[in-house]
């Protein structure tokens, strides 16, 4: 049984079916996908689209989850290239960080000579220990050192100018969907390493080129459907309760209870405390995972708020565009620009199709984020101050773990103290640096492999990135002379 239909689930679902385990996925949504989720909807003019829970990019050192993907699209044709990266704001010029050489440490040392935000001031001022930890990234000793304080304390201490560490340092954090004042500092070091100085594929990325929908999660389902595993949608699972002969009941709100050997729990934070608080067997079984799963924290919601304009944008507007110096908006996507659906309405209108993202929200409710992230957009784009909006979709939606200082060595592990019973999650705290869509997919792929040894069969293998920075062993020996 794998409680949980989104990205962690589908990879242990997959790997499992694969080898012969008889699957069944319980999603308690009537879509599938977690925040991958995407859903039909209907506009007024009678066009029907698929609306999201906001625009994610399939980095290419994703690849756990590209593996998964592949085994749908073998060719990955879904994925197409969507080009820059830039970063914007209202105070100073565009920053773009793609073009860079891919592997480390060229791309550093041409971001230093091409970034117009880090000045001289930035590379003779900065905290030298602190710059040193960047470079350094060191599992166990980046955790002792920098988890007990903030990411914004670190990038204080770090002291850059305002300028570059706006532009490229906190746009980069708040992408977590977390407000770097509540965000690890260790957390932020070990997601540098991963997405930019120990990735050797450089920061390019993909997208989709149609909608999470059909361009992802129906081909899994027909691919998990085709090697005798089953999708079950909107039945919620409420308890999780253990039987004899080693198996688990799992109970669903409908009364329905079914029997497993192996139980994946893939759920998001706040699901996974809610189904241990009606699972009395389960926290009797596995006190460790129950205080786990207690500590866990939940970032501030999220809120999207995908617009269909009666314009288009200017011509020069990347498709993709990170956010920052603004108090709501974090990124905004021409969707007409980049899914075909919404290309296709687009050329039928001569309209756009923009999604508006906040990433750690504290607005009240999706339609105070929607206005405060068109007035921030009218700002950046001027040309869609004027602009007519006939139809939106709004929301503002929680679950997306929080990395708060001093959580490192407390949250959950693939695998607990209950015989039977594993959980996968971007939550999990896992053996090897990985963040985002990548860390659900290797999670799920983990929990599989551990049912895979338990009944005697091949694991699936794992890829990533290089796990130490290119001074972590230097920066060991420098650690005393150090400022922070």
């Amino acid at each position: 049984m794998v409680v949980g239909g989104g990205i962690a689930g589908f990879s242990a679902a997959v790997v499992l079916a694969e080898r012969g385990v008889r699957v069944t996925v319980v999603e308690a949504e009537d879509t599938v996908g977690g925040r991958l989720g995407a859903w039909p909807h209907r506009l007024p003019d009678g066009t029907e689209q698929v609306v999201e829970h906001g625009f994610h990019a399939f980095f290419r050192q994703y690849y756990t989850w590209r593996a998964i993907l592949r085994r749908a699209d073998p060719s990955l044709a879904v994925l197409r290239p969507v080009g820059g990266y830039p970063v914007i704001a209202g105070r100073w010029p565009d920053e773009d960080l793609t073009g860079l050489p891919a592997a480390p440490p060229l791309s550093l040392l041409a971001l230093f000579a091409r970034s117009p935000s880090l000045g001289v001031r930035d590379l003779t001022g900065a905290n030298r220990g602190l710059a040193l930890e960047l470079l350094g990234y060191h599992p166990a000793r980046t955790a002792a050192a920098l988890d007990r304080i903030s990411a914004a304390e670190f990038l204080d201490r770090l002291s850059l100018s305002e300028r570059a560490r706006t532009m490229l340092f906190e746009a980069f954090a708040r992408s977590f969907f977390c407000d770097p004042r509540a965000m690890s500092a260790a957390e932020l070091v070990a997601m540098f390493h991963f997405y930019f100085l120990g990735n050797p594929e450089g920061l390019g990325f993909d997208a989709p080129r149609t909608d999470y929908l059909h361009g992802i999660w129906r081909p899994l389902i027909d691919y998990l459907g085709g090697r005798g595993a089953e999708v079950r949608t909107g039945g919620r699972v409420r308890a999780v309760e253990p039987v004899a002969g080693r198996r688990w009941r799992v109970v669903l709100d409908s009364g329905t209870a079914l029997t497993a050997r192996h139980v994946v729990l893939a759920l998001d934070p706040g699901g996974l405390r809610g189904l241990l608080a009606g699972s009395d067997g389960l926290r009797a079984a596995a006190p460790e995972l129950a205080r786990r799963v207690e500590a866990l924290r939940l970032a501030e919601p999220f809120a999207v708020s995908r617009l269909w304009l009666d314009r288009d944008v200017a011509p020069g507007r990347a498709v993709f565009s990170a956010v920052t110096g603004e108090d709501t908006l974090d990124s905004v996507t021409c969707y007409h620009r980049l899914e075909e659906p919404s290309a296709r309405w687009a050329a039928r209108t001569g309209g756009s199709v923009l999604e508006l993202h906040s990433y750690a929200c504290t607005e009240p409710d999706a339609e105070r984020a929607t206005a405060r992230m068109r007035a921030e957009l009218a700002r950046l784009w001027p040309e869609t101050r004027a602009a007519a909006v006939p139809h939106r979709v709004e929301r503002l939606r929680g679950g997306a773990p929080a990395f708060p200082p001093g959580q490192l060595g407390r949250r959950p592990r693939v695998c607990g103290d209950a015989v039977g019973v594993r959980v996968a999650g971007d939550f999990v705290e896992l053996p090897f640096c990985a963040g985002l869509m990548e860390r659900s997919a290797m999670s799920g792929v983990l929990a599989a492999n551990d049912v895979l040894a338990e009944e005697g069969a091949a694991a699936e293998p794992v890829d990533g990135v290089p796990q130490r920075g290119l001074l972590a062993g230097w920066t060991r020996l420098t650690r005393r002379s150090s400022r922070f």
